[in-house]
């Protein structure tokens, strides 16, 4: 870590730090190269924190009111568990296990926690610390809508599901360097030593510096190896991710995580009655998925078709995302209390999560953890809801893999047994 004068960095950077102006505020940043010694070629990594721009944004949407012709169904919402119930989840609740949230703002009320677990009927609670990284903390802003939304909607997702793990969740600042710090402090945290990291954050895999995704990937590679499975939300902004032409979100496009797409959940009685791709249209939301542009296909990928809503196809020859997928519609989605309103939320933040829960109560199941599972969930394709209606925008559903929900859903109680719990 180091500080200076600005004039200090850019002698040290070979750069010229300007304030810029945008809509939203102003940020540090320069432009063009940063050099350092040549004695220092294959050592340094990256250099982080020259640029304070907000990176990265939440991955919920709260549900709003349409209009009668804008959907035929009527819009439900379901608790954690009974999303955990459709999906089959296996029994257990986590006992043992530390999940992991990241968060790039606001906050979490602990009496509001305390609220919403003791409806669902959950007892003992769940334990949830804060853990504050680069002077971020647990500072809620009281608006639902914003950061403290996802805040609360992690929780409670991951919460509910297992409810007897340990929750740590990590503030750091929405810089890049406050990102990847709190991702870091989360995988070398030998005192709480999570064994599963959910993050509902991201941007566009365009809006990110080179050095900036081959840092967080080789975070990435560090979880990996420490047996820390790792998911991560595919982003709202259907196949466009809020840009111009094809766009992945990242860090949802790293090989070494579990991607996360999106649903719409229907439900009869116990039972799933139908599952599409979670997609409301222009501006309402839909799920993230496509084509890395950064990131080389990973041997489980290889020999995927990708099918493009024009219904042509072709071979994937790069990183596909998401990988999996779980209920995100607002209109089918999650009963959540933030900031002492009981409110519905939707988006693929709800998934990682989600799917953080379930790779708990299998590592708990299991007496170890699963850590990185991506290579076994593409060998045990039937323990997923394939999948097969809608589309994100220039992807559509397909028979297996496809670019909008990925393998599918999860059936809970097969994949539990197919990881070897």
């Amino acid at each position: 870590m180091l500080s200076g004068t600005v004039a200090q960095f850019n002698e040290a950077f070979g750069i010229d730090l300007q304030r810029f102006e945008h809509s939203s505020g102003s940020y540090r940043g320069w432009s063009g190269p940063i050099y350092l010694p040549e004695e220092l070629h294959g050592i340094v990594e990256s250099v982080l924190g020259l640029d304070n721009r907000p990176q990265a944004r939440p991955h919920f949407r709260l549900r709003r009111e349409r209009s009668a012709s804008a959907s035929s169904a009527s819009a439900i919402s379901f608790t954690p568990l009974q999303v955990g119930s459709l999906y089959n989840f296996p029994s257990g609740n986590g006992g043992g296990q530390t999940i992991a949230l990241i968060e790039l703002g606001g906050g979490f009320v602990a009496s509001d926690l305390a609220t919403y677990f003791s409806a669902l009927g959950i007892s003992p609670q769940p334990t949830v610390i804060a853990v504050g990284v680069d002077g971020a903390s647990n500072a809620p802003t009281g608006d639902p809508s914003g950061p403290d939304g996802e805040v609360m909607l992690d929780i409670e997702v991951a919460g509910s599901l297992a409810p007897a793990a340990k929750i740590a969740v990590y503030f750091g600042p929405n810089t890049d360097a406050g990102f990847l710090d709190a991702i870091t402090t989360a995988i070398h945290d030998s005192a709480n030593a999570p064994n599963v990291i959910s993050i509902s954050w991201g941007s566009a895999e365009s809006s990110w510096s080179g050095q900036a995704l081959q840092s967080f990937d080789q975070a990435f590679q560090e979880a990996v190896a420490l047996g820390i499975t790792v998911c991560v939300a595919a982003g709202d902004n259907g196949s466009s991710d809020g840009l111009s032409g094809d766009n992945v979100d990242f860090p949802a496009s790293s090989p070494h995580v579990v991607a996360c797409g999106g649903t719409k959940l229907e439900a009869s009685g116990s039972s799933i009655a139908l599952e599409t791709v979670w997609n409301d249209g222009a501006g309402a939301g839909a799920t993230g998925g496509g084509v890395s542009k950064s990131f080389a296909i990973p041997a489980w990928q290889e020999g995927l078709s990708i099918k493009k809503t024009s219904g042509s196809t072709k071979t994937l020859n790069m990183r596909g995302v998401p990988d999996v997928a779980g209920d995100a519609d607002p209109q089918t989605g999650y009963a959540v209390r933030a900031d002492s309103e009981n409110l519905v939320f939707g988006g693929t933040s709800a998934v990682a999560p989600l799917w953080a829960a379930l790779i708990a109560r299998i590592n708990a199941l299991k007496g170890e953890a699963v850590g990185f599972v991506n290579p076994a969930l593409y060998a045990n394709a039937s323990s997923f809801n394939d999948i097969t209606q809608g589309n994100n925008g220039d992807f559509a559903a397909a028979k297996g893999w496809d670019a909008c929900t990925g393998l599918g859903s999860p059936k809970g109680t097969t994949l539990t047994k197919a990881l070897g719990a």
